[in-house]
């Protein structure tokens, strides 16, 4: 599977377009795919989507177009999965709050995501800037009468991170808005959306204190909280503890006891993109008789 690094082109100050190709020959997956994506951080004033993206499929063999997808919807399906199958490995068992940081379109998949694979979660409490946003997310999830499971909305980010046993991020910040200092033991803490070194949902005390694991290794060179962690000396690249791939293969251990704060940088992956791709194109093909 050939993958190069994402592209990520400025549009203006704040704005980007990213491309995110993948391809293979083999015999097994004979596909290219490539996702095209627009960020525009501005649009929550204008009460739109802050990313927009497609998501084109060709077959490899001949380069023959085979499906025009919604970029966006795959996307919050393969990030919010990486981030469930990540807390399956590094939360603990018995976790019973998740704090949501951001009310975005991704925010509602992560909820549902980290729902399923901790079942002990009970109280869900969202936090975003806009506070209007994380109040209306909060009852579209009371409406739809999640069993088992309260949503509030929380006006304090500083005072609801004090509380979280599991606390997911999906923000588009330049600036941190969970301090380590505030992190309480055994936490797990999900980092979503950076994916540029001027990008950071988190400060170096944060990283600092946790146990580090990414989703590829393009979230050393991408993402905000680690790339400014190791330009300033907090910790070396040689101590970021492993991928997603090496806990789930078991090369690497996740968590080792209930009060060990871990942590889990995602950036995304065109080789997850494309596989999440043909997931879907092949299951519409055996559902439809294709």
């Amino acid at each position: 599977m050939e993958s190069p690094i994402r592209h990520n082109h400025s549009v203006n100050q704040s704005s980007s377009l990213l491309l995110m190709p993948s391809w293979s020959q083999s015999d097994s997956f004979q596909y290219i795919g490539v996702k095209i994506v627009t960020t525009f951080p501005e649009n929550s004033s204008r009460n739109l989507p802050g990313v927009h993206a497609s998501y084109l499929l060709f077959d490899s063999l001949t380069g023959k177009p085979l499906s025009i997808m919604d970029g966006s919807e795959l996307t919050h399906w393969r990030t919010s999965c990486v981030s469930a199958l990540a807390s399956k490995y590094l939360s603990r068992n018995d976790v019973e709050v998740l704090v949501m940081i951001g009310a975005g379109s991704l925010a509602e998949y992560l909820i549902k995501a980290h729902l399923c694979v901790r079942p002990s979660l009970k109280r869900v409490i969202i936090w975003n800037r806009n506070g209007e946003k994380a109040v209306n997310l909060v009852k579209k999830l009371q409406e739809e009468g999640i069993s088992n499971v309260g949503f509030e909305y929380g006006e304090c980010v500083e005072e609801i991170v004090k509380v979280g046993d599991v606390i997911s991020c999906a923000t588009s910040s330049g600036k941190p808005i969970v301090k380590g200092v505030e992190l309480k033991e055994g936490v797990h803490l999900d980092l979503v959306g950076s994916f540029t070194p001027l990008m950071r949902e988190c400060d170096d005390e944060a990283i600092k204190r946790g146990k580090v694991f990414v989703d590829n290794e393009a979230a050393l060179v991408e993402a905000g909280e680690l790339v400014g962690a190791f330009s300033r000396g907090v910790i070396a690249k040689e101590e970021i503890c492993g991928s997603l791939v090496d806990l789930v293969t078991g090369k690497k251990n996740g968590r080792n006891g209930d009060k060990e704060i871990t942590v889990f940088k995602s950036v995304g992956s065109a080789v997850v993109d494309i596989v999440s791709a043909q997931f879907v194109y092949e299951t519409y093909l055996e559902k439809n008789n294709i």
